[in-house]
């Protein structure tokens, strides 16, 4: 589970300030590193559908917000697809 320290060293990284957490880059490492623990837990639980439904809507939330980035500023962008290794499909 990512904890307080883990947040903010995210938000010192990929945000401008140590407040600002509201930058689409800090919310998308957020919800990337969240979505990796998920994958993890439901490989030891199959059945868990709830965890699942909750990941599923994760992914979503993450996919629009990497769309908006992707509209407003491609460098950022870019560099943000290379840092966390994901694929670039939006």
């Amino acid at each position: 589970m990512l904890g307080k320290e883990g947040k903010l060293e995210i938000v010192k990284k990929y945000g401008g300030t140590e407040q600002d957490t509201g930058r689409a880059e800090v919310q998308i490492v957020i919800m990337t590193t969240r979505v990796k623990e998920l994958t993890e837990h439901l490989k030891i639980n199959k059945k868990d559908n709830h965890s699942r439904r909750g990941m599923r809507l994760l992914l979503g939330k993450r996919g629009r917000l990497l769309k908006f980035l992707k509209k407003k500023d491609i460098a950022r962008y870019r560099t943000l697809i290379a840092d966390l290794v994901i694929k670039d499909r939006y």
